[in-house]
């Protein structure tokens, strides 16, 4: 099983459609950026993330959305709750994590992260 971050905490994976077929697609975290592109139709797009350490998803979730995708964008695999505001800075909707990741990171250590829009240096600065 597993388990849906996001602003407002954790909850079950309210995604309807499946994960086969042509509204969803599966990203992996060695993607090209050159060949990136959403298919017309995409609702969802899913970013493996195959350790903490590897911060290419970011980059794909970055580019996906300067492209001009609007649709469902969620981190999945190994994030961290650190992780949480660079995910929702980069265009991440929300992050799927493990459910034996939600019980060494609690909710609480998600939710701390949650204020993303207020707490990064680039507001900082213009402030």
């Amino acid at each position: 099983m597993s388990v849906i971050v996001t602003d407002t905490g954790f909850g079950p994976d309210d995604w309807t459609l499946g994960f086969e077929g042509d509204g969803v697609l599966d990203l992996p975290s060695d993607t090209d950026p050159a060949a990136l592109s959403a298919p017309e139709g995409t609702q969802m797009i899913r970013i493996d993330f195959p350790s903490f350490a590897d911060g290419r998803g970011f980059t794909l979730a970055r580019l996906l959305r300067l492209r001009g995708y609007t649709g469902r964008l969620r981190a999945k695999g190994h994030v961290i709750s650190d992780q949480y505001a660079m995910a929702r800075r980069s265009g991440f909707d929300e992050v799927e994590i493990s459910d034996d990741l939600a019980a060494r990171q609690p909710e609480a250590d998600w939710q701390f992260r949650a204020n993303w829009q207020q707490h990064d240096y680039q507001s900082r600065l213009r402030g």
